[in-house]
């Protein structure tokens, strides 16, 4: 997949990340929207994501409903990039002010069922991530708009939100409630009174009457909304269909992750959204790859044969006890872990690249005992050889992991064989700064599958 001819494509007008959690979505969006302005695209990063990496990953103190200027980025190419986090409420008060007069958006706001339903109800941070989408799109004022989007299957329950919210403005219960609005008068009274008398006697034991009188009181003042709701989702789904956006699908070499890829590939073509490729993020190597684990193994052994032939003494078992008078090195791993839990392969403190193991422990490196100086000369003269024997295992694990990275990744090839895939090797440390996210981006337009 050639990351730069997507972005530098004008007819390319959004873009969308999604994928399971922890795969680095964010940092993706946020490195695609850097490299997009650093090659003269004006660009604007949303991110839906609650968390604040992606503010501090830019430089910024916050993010907000508005989108805000990043600083350091080269505009020599004639870019620029804006950044913004989705506030659902504030988005949702927008709407209602921008769609209704005064009077009536004031009663919609002080509402106490809308104040609770634009907080947090379940399927609002979706539909409002698709009219502020809807709104940047409207503007006209980026030429590309990066999409993050929330972690796990709801990345894509956005693309549910035009059916979701038709059937909730188009259901039994609310048709009722509005009823009274749409009769007035005094007809309505009568019918509220004796129609639904029965009905809401019910209700307002189980609700509490306040609250009843609060939905309906929200429906009646929303009623004249609710079909601007409908169309402009609808109107932004169709965006989302359109040529001008792309679909990128983040993954990481492990076996959840690339099944629930699998998936949102399924998915998206069942909706006939656009798919530009999959993203496999954080994909090890190694800088001595001609060297296999079984030879680093073998070379591993011979080493410390030799060393213990050299000492007269039987080779160390590496179950020895602690009180062995031998120096060691161990390395705390689950070899039989084919897919690493509790979040996967992360980085290490200090910028060394790292394993997690299946307990979620850190592998680390350790000797059991001090080791003297081997350029000493009155150093102990097998210490040389056990450090190498010890690094050459470490290269052997490293080895293994690149092969059990290999398979996984054959085996979603060997599934969606059409999808264009790109692997961004793994970074010696955390992205938090610009640079970072250059360095990201590097990798993403220069990536190639990884050899095992």
């Amino acid at each position: 997949m050639d990351i730069d001819a997507l972005l530098d494509d004008a007819g390319t007008r959004i873009v969308v990340c999604c994928g399971s959690g922890g795969v680095g979505k964010t940092t993706t969006a946020a490195a695609l929207g850097v490299r997009a302005a650093e090659r003269g695209r004006k660009a604007v990063v949303l991110t839906i994501d609650p968390a604040r990496r992606l503010a501090q990953s830019m430089g910024l103190t916050e993010l907000d409903n508005t989108p805000r200027k990043v600083a350091g980025i080269d505009e020599s190419a004639g870019g620029e990039l804006h950044a913004m986090m989705l506030d659902m409420k504030r988005t949702f008060d927008e709407v209602v002010v921008q769609h209704s007069d005064p009077e009536r958006a004031r009663a919609i706001i002080d509402n106490p069922f809308y104040q609770s339903l634009s907080a947090g109800f379940a399927g609002t941070q979706e539909y409002m991530a698709m009219e502020k989408l809807g709104q940047l799109r409207a503007l006209d004022a980026w030429d590309l708009i990066v999409v993050d989007t929330p972690p796990s299957r709801s990345a894509l329950d956005f693309l549910d939100a035009p059916k979701r919210l038709g059937s909730f403005l188009d259901g039994r219960f609310i048709r009722l409630l509005m009823a009274p609005a749409k009769v007035g008068g005094r007809a309505g009274v009568k019918f509220l009174n004796v129609g639904m008398s029965m009905m809401t006697g019910v209700l307002s034991k189980v609700m509490g009457a306040h609250l009843l009188k609060d939905v309906q009181t929200f429906v009646a003042a929303m009623d004249s909304m609710f079909g601007g709701f409908r169309s402009r989702a609808d109107a932004t789904y169709k965006l989302l269909q359109a040529g001008g956006t792309a679909f990128l699908v983040v993954a990481a070499p492990e076996r959840d992750a690339l099944r629930e890829a699998s998936y949102f590939v399924e998915r998206l073509a069942a909706e006939d959204m656009p798919l530009a490729g999959l993203v496999l993020n954080r994909v090890h190597g190694s800088g001595a790859a001609q060297l296999t684990a079984e030879r680093a193994l073998a070379a591993a052994e011979a080493l410390a044969e030799e060393t213990a032939d050299a000492a007269g003494t039987d080779e160390p078992d590496p179950s020895d006890s602690e009180d062995s008078s031998t120096p060691r090195l161990t390395r705390e791993f689950d070899e039989s872990a084919e897919n690493l839990q509790n979040g996967g392969i992360v980085d290490q403190p200090g910028g060394k690249a790292g394993l997690r193991t299946a307990d979620g422990t850190e592998g680390t490196l350790s000797t059991d005992h001090s080791t003297s100086d081997p350029t000493d000369p009155d150093a102990d003269p097998w210490s040389a050889d056990r450090l190498a024997a010890g690094l050459l295992r470490l290269h052997a694990e490293r080895m293994q992991l690149v092969a059990r990275e290999r398979r996984t990744r054959d085996r979603f090839v060997s599934v969606h064989p059409e999808v264009p895939m790109v692997d961004v090797a793994a970074l010696p440390g955390d992205v938090h700064d610009l640079e970072g996210l250059r360095e990201i981006g590097e990798r993403l337009a220069q990536g190639q599958p990884t050899a095992a």
